[in-house]
């Protein structure tokens, strides 16, 4: 008898990942593909939470680092991390993160308002909060990383936008 097809779930609309102990997903629409670190350039005068600059494919991708932009320190070993590409209006940046999980959908419900925090909820970049496996799951607006990596456009440091 042969094996039926995999046929994808239309509702798997997340990529989930970890940082530390905290479960995180981005949209699966703004995902262009998960791949290993490789080289860094630094850049001098760069937020915080931008590791540097990449050469994938002959494109020059800011790299963030979420665990700096969440207020942890950097991952000792950065050889088990992995990134994860998204298209932030028209540019590819990339996401470092500890451990890619899995696509996921949210069961057909709407996604819950992050919890108000105070001062800097802006900054946080959560659009909203979904259960997964009985998990809270964070989901990152990604128009925040836009205001990370504008003034490096802006200076010329990543070349052209790939357009819309």
């Amino acid at each position: 008898m042969p094996a039926p097809k995999h046929r994808p779930d239309p509702q798997k609309s997340l990529v989930g990942f970890t940082i530390g102990d905290v479960a995180y997903a981005v949209p699966i629409a703004a995902v262009r593909e998960i791949v290993n670190p490789s080289a860094l350039t630094p850049l001098p005068h760069a937020p915080a939470a931008v590791a540097g600059v990449a050469d994938h494919r002959g494109e020059v991708v800011p790299v963030v680092d979420l665990r700096v932009r969440f207020g942890l320190p950097r991952a000792p070993d950065v050889r088990r991390s992995k990134w994860i590409l998204v298209e932030v209006e028209g540019r590819t940046v990339g996401m470092v993160v500890d451990q890619v999980t899995e696509v996921f959908g949210t069961g057909g419900a709407d996604l819950r308002p992050a919890p108000a925090l105070g001062e800097g909820d802006e900054a946080r970049g959560i659009t909203g909060v979904t259960t997964h496996d009985g998990t809270l799951t964070f989901v990152l607006d990604l128009g925040s990383f836009r205001d990370l990596t504008r003034p490096l456009a802006q200076a010329g440091l990543l070349g052209p936008s790939g357009g819309g």
